[in-house]
């Protein structure tokens, strides 16, 4: 049974008047190909999509682009979405349970981060209450604030990004560990390695505009040194 039957099935059950929520949290399986797991990212790209109170269909191709579904379970996938724009459980729940199954920093948590960036600025704004849906996203994943910032600053338009924030380091640390930084970012960029952990076409596309970014504040903080 394909993991989109399983997840017809489980929607199936759904009593009367009971959440997505309620089905999610009775899934335990194995994290990467589970239920549970497909449902929770679902969960998490729908509740991005409303936090800025409405969700338009520029941020419903995003999360499409991002969290790819094969276009014969489309149909499964806008349910699960449609169900959890609806629940009114916290977009915690669904948090808290991906993050316990990968383990807190993992580059698994960092890519789906990366993804409701994506989503969150697929209408051209970055809403105040994107921004706090995304910081506590980060803060149940385990990510650092100063990860989350250097995220933000790579995706977010500002007018003049501070540099250091772009590669997540101090203005005090000396510039063979900022090096060191910036290659470790420029590694993780890569095509290469970015498939090896099942990240999507999309979101790989989505990486070349990071690098970019990456390697002008790491030239930016060069010129600035002499």
């Amino acid at each position: 049974m394909s993991i989109w039957s399983k997840i017809k099935e489980a929607l199936s059950a759904l009593s009367s008047g009971e959440g997505l929520a309620s089905v999610f949290e009775r899934l335990t399986q194995p994290p990467e190909k589970t239920v549970a797991f497909t449902i929770a990212v679902i969960a998490l790209g729908a509740k991005m999509a409303k936090a800025d109170g409405q969700v338009t269909r520029d941020e419903v191709l995003a999360f499409r682009q991002v969290f790819q579904i094969p276009r014969s379970e489309e149909h499964h996938a806008a349910r699960v979405f449609d169900l959890a724009r609806k629940d009114v459980s916290g977009y915690e729940v669904y948090a808290s349970r991906i993050a316990r199954m990968f383990g807190a920093g993992s580059e698994t948590l960092n890519d789906l981060l990366e993804g409701l960036f994506h989503i969150a600025l697929a209408d051209g704004f970055y809403h105040p209450n994107e921004n706090a849906f995304l910081q506590q996203v980060s803060e149940i994943f385990g990510i650092s604030d100063v990860q989350f910032r250097a995220l933000r600053a790579r995706h977010v338009p500002d007018q003049v990004p501070d540099p250091y924030t772009v590669l997540g380091v101090s203005q005090e640390m000396p510039l063979e560990d900022i090096k060191k930084v910036w290659r470790g970012l420029v590694r993780e960029c890569h095509p290469d390695r970015m498939i090896a952990r099942g990240v999507p076409e999309e979101a790989i596309k989505m990486a070349q505009n990071r690098l970019i970014r990456i390697n002008n504040a790491y030239d930016e903080i060069l010129g600035s040194r002499g």
